[in-house]
């Protein structure tokens, strides 16, 4: 210690610190630097500095309809920037001389922005510098990017122009929200499935991610690839999109006519179990019905009076009564374990002494309940056992994420022989359709198995899936029970279905042309802990049928929910039923276009504008003169649009112009061919009234708008 010298030692401590404090300023100094003056370098250097490994992702595969229509299909989108240090020098004097025709051109492709706008946010790119400053904010459809690239520089290459893009895999659906809630949908631009067959069928559509080697040769990358993605398989559904827009319609229809707030509606093919039509309507804040909840699989409700056919069929195949028992229903109203059960029609006197036909036919709470209460009261068991039996109870294991089973409870008895969840004023209650809890789809496959002579098919929604147009696999039919009942209590219930329209409540679902058989039902809604008294009323209304009722090819169940009066299954949902029936039928109907023509008959008919080629055809088949000028080997599956005037003896076609820029005159076309024109141009049409368009909201002869919307007038 007496050696240490203070005054030497110090000030080398002090001098030490000074350079460490210099340095570490120096080094803070040198990362500020490198942050701010020198970080697009360093960026670029990064971008060169990407994974060797990237992963490629592969096209999802398509969901079509039975008849091998797409109904989802993955097509390409783009997003689109511009790298302003590309190309150097000669990219600038280019950019600088065609900067007016690009923004001009970009004002065409993009009418939201004004080619003034267009070049005051690119020039404020180009000033910054921006290696992936964005064109256009929203992603585009390949026909719009391959405009784009068609401008001045746009079309140079990557490196000389600085134009680059991002590719992704949209879903779209062709025929937009038909069956949306079952057909399913993704995440935004993730290849994530959000419901439906989409998340169902998920790993099935998704394919195999593939990888690449990205290896750099001079200034750019080569792709090697390692592993080759494996495109997603196609699904081949049961849908048929004919019949699913036939009964979108007629229910949508229906809704707006009676101010419904929900609508369903299930077709299924009696042999096979397939679901030719699904349809979830829900009303919404601005009056317009959509597909937001499948509510024909997973909305578990009271069913109402479709449940009593399930009831009466018990006891037929238990054989406790016949169509002849004969039932005491009274005035109408009827004492039951200390409550009043009543029939529709209490207050017009009842329907005094009815058999067991009769009972369906009208649908009397007091016939049905009266029955099971006293064949089952003391062994309501026995009961729940052959509702179990009879399949209206069958868990239906569907492959669409969300599905409910039925909810029957079955009587329940603890140590002391007293039932623990069961009073004695639920088994009439439950007879005709309270107490439970069946969705739509369970409901029509007990009646499809009515009409397949017992034997319950499970509901299917897909038949194969394919690729490249070869069958990888396929989905048989399933029998879910071989039998429901006794063949003999099975046709009793047929003849007292077919009797229920043809004599009894459900008359407005039936047909002149062919035979229907079903069942109405309307029940009270039940709102939570609000009960049934909580002011206004909500019912739900049902028609579950099956047609032709002699050969059935069809079941259909409709379903539809409103609040107050008045309410009724047949009048409602019977004639939603009525209107999808007799679309199915008429379908089958194939006459021949000669057996239009009235040989005794010289009158030239009125012919819309339109395709005239296929106006032309029709008129041919029928031995009525025009003045086409085409040859015998003309293509008629390519339409030509064009006015057609009728003369004293022939047809006179003259054809239009159609450029894809500008608005066609649709005047005097039916409906479809003036939907098809203009929407084929990118216009969204709404279409009002029926038969040929009147007028037309955007003018013919203007400029298409991407987007605009042209409102057609028909009469």
């Amino acid at each position: 210690m007496g050696n240490f010298k203070n005054d030497k030692i110090m000030p080398r401590y002090f001098a030490l610190a000074v350079i460490l404090t210099l340095v570490s300023i120096a080094i803070v100094a040198k990362a500020v630097y490198i942050m701010t003056v020198k970080k697009q370098y360093w960026t670029e250097v990064a971008d060169r500095l990407k994974s060797d490994s990237v992963e490629v992702k592969p096209t999802r595969g398509n969901i079509l309809s039975c008849d091998g229509q797409l109904m989802a299909s993955s097509i390409p989108e783009y997003r689109i920037f511009m790298d302003f240090l590309a190309g150097g020098e000669k990219k600038d004097s280019i950019w600088r001389e065609k900067l007016d025709s690009i923004c001009d051109g970009l004002h065409a492709i993009f009418p939201d922005k004004s080619a003034e706008e267009f070049k005051t946010y690119l020039e404020e790119g180009r000033k910054k510098g921006r290696r992936s400053y964005p064109i256009w904010h929203k992603r585009i459809d390949y026909a719009t990017f391959t405009e784009v690239k068609k401008l001045p520089v746009f079309r140079m290459s990557k490196y000389a122009g600085g134009f680059h893009w991002e590719e992704f895999n949209a879903r779209r659906r062709p025929f937009g929200s038909l069956a949306q809630r079952t057909v399913g949908d993704l995440f935004g631009g993730k290849d994530t499935a959000r419901f439906g067959l989409e998340l169902s069928y998920d790993s099935i559509l998704r394919g195999k991610m593939g990888l690449i080697h990205r290896r750099k040769t001079q200034y750019k990358y080569t792709n090697v690839p390692v592993v080759l993605p494996v495109d997603g398989a196609d699904l081949e559904t049961t849908i048929d999109v004919n019949m699913q827009d036939l009964a979108e319609r007629a229910l949508v229809d229906e809704l707006k006519e009676i101010n419904g707030d929900v609508g369903v509606v299930i077709l299924m093919e009696v042999a096979t179990g397939d679901v030719k039509a699904i349809v979830n309507m829900v009303k919404c804040d601005d009056g317009s019905y959509n597909e937001i909840i499948n509510k024909a699989i997973s909305h578990r409700c009271e069913p109402g009076s479709v449940f009593k056919v399930a009831s009466f069929l018990v006891a037929l195949d238990d054989g406790v009564v016949d169509t002849s028992y004969v039932i005491h229903t009274g005035s109408g109203v009827m004492p039951m374990h200390g409550r009043e059960m009543k029939d529709h029609n209490w207050r017009r006197g009842g329907y005094q002494d009815i058999n067991v036909a009769r009972t369906l036919e009208v649908s009397s709470n007091i016939g049905v309940s009266h029955v099971i209460d006293k064949f089952y009261g003391s062994n309501p068991e026995k009961y729940v056992q052959g509702l179990y039996r009879v399949g209206i109870h069958e868990d239906l294991k569907l492959p669409l994420v969300g599905y409910l089973p039925p909810i029957i409870r079955m009587p329940v008895k603890n140590k002391r022989g007293q039932y623990e969840n069961w009073s004695k004023t639920a088994l009439p209650w439950m007879s005709i359709g309270y107490e439970t809890q069946i969705a739509p789809i369970n409901t029509v496959t007990f009646y499809n198995a009515i009409a397949n002579n017992g034997k319950m098919m499970k509901p299917r929604f897909v038949k194969r899936v394919l690729k490249n147009g070869e069958t990888l696999m396929t989905f048989e039919p399933e029998v879910i029970k071989q039998q429901i009942a006794r063949p003999e209590a099975i046709k009793t219930m047929q003849t007292i279905l077919e009797h229920v329209v043809s004599q009894g409540l459900g008359k407005r679902a039936g047909s002149k042309m062919f035979k229907v058989a079903g069942k109405t039902g309307t029940a009270q809604v039940s709102k939570g802990k609000a009960g049934y008294k909580s002011g206004v009323v909500d019912y739900w209304l049902s028609f579950a049928g099956y047609f032709p009722a002699d050969k059935p090819r069809y079941s259909c169940i409709v379903c539809i929910q409103k609040s107050g009066l008045p309410a009724s299954g047949g009048g409602m949902s019977g004639v939603v039923f009525h209107h999808i029936a007799e679309g199915v039928m008429s379908r089958s109907l194939k006459l021949s276009v000669e057996n239009a023509r009235d040989t005794l008959s010289v009158m030239v008919p009125d012919v819309k504008n339109g395709n005239i080629k296929a106006a032309d055809f029709v008129l041919g088949n029928l031995n009525i003169k025009s003045d086409s000028q085409w040859g015998e080997d003309i293509d008629f599956s390519q339409p030509l649009w064009g006015t057609a005037t009728r003369k004293t003896d022939k047809v006179s076609f003259n054809s239009m112009r159609t450029d894809m820029n500008i608005t066609p005159d649709v005047t005097g076309m039916g409906a479809r061919d003036a939907v098809f024109l203009l929407e084929s141009r990118g216009l969204k049409v709404k279409v009002h009234g029926r038969g040929k368009v009147k007028a037309q909201s955007y003018p013919a002869g203007r400029a298409i708008a991407k987007g605009a919307v042209c409102t057609l007038t028909m009469e």
